[in-house]
């Protein structure tokens, strides 16, 4: 598959997440991205730094673009920390952990955030406003109460399919509760 293609790919999802559910400037959003699955390899079995490159890109150029901030998770041998800014690591008052993602463990996509990224830190955990999963990686951690899942068109990157979700507020007070 063309780099170019599975950029475009991304991007055309971040787009219809970012209208669907309604995001504002300054929203969080979180990538998760297994390039072996891009690939058509099985998650964690054939990753590909060049094509995790491709994701990271697409996926922080889009951010960019829509004025919104990103985030990329890592793989489980990192506890799916997050690749972000400093600045939207202080901005949230995250809890910062030591460590440099890789492709052999972090992830391709993770490890390309850290070099696009101008000032990288990797955050513990977070409550994201949004997320993408391309590849079957679980963002759904990452994402605040009360995740809501997401239908978009041409859910795939590669051979990957995607899901993406959003939050909203909970709904509380029962049946005398009042909603607009």
């Amino acid at each position: 598959m063309e780099h170019r293609e599975i950029y475009d790919q991304v991007r055309s999802c971040m787009t219809q997440l970012y209208k669907l559910a309604k995001l504002k400037t300054g929203a969080v959003v979180v990538l998760g991205a297994s390039s072996s699955e891009v690939c058509g390899e099985r998650i964690g079995k054939g990753r590909n730094p060049e094509v995790g490159g491709v994701l990271a890109a697409a996926f922080l150029d889009a951010c960019q673009t829509l004025g919104i901030s990103g985030a990329v998770q890592c793989c489980e041998h990192l506890n799916r920390a997050l690749v972000m800014e400093r600045a939207t690591l202080e901005r949230l008052r995250l809890t910062q952990v030591s460590a440099c993602p890789v492709p052999e463990a972090g992830g391709s996509a993770a490890a390309a955030a850290y070099d696009i990224f101008r000032h990288p830190v990797l955050a513990q955990e977070i409550r994201a406003d949004a997320a993408i999963d391309i590849g079957d990686t679980l963002v759904g951690m990452h994402i605040r109460p009360v995740a809501v899942p997401l239908r978009i068109e041409n859910p795939v990157v590669g051979h990957a399919r995607v899901v993406t979700a959003y939050s909203r507020p909970p709904l509380i007070g029962g049946e005398r509760a009042v909603y607009k």
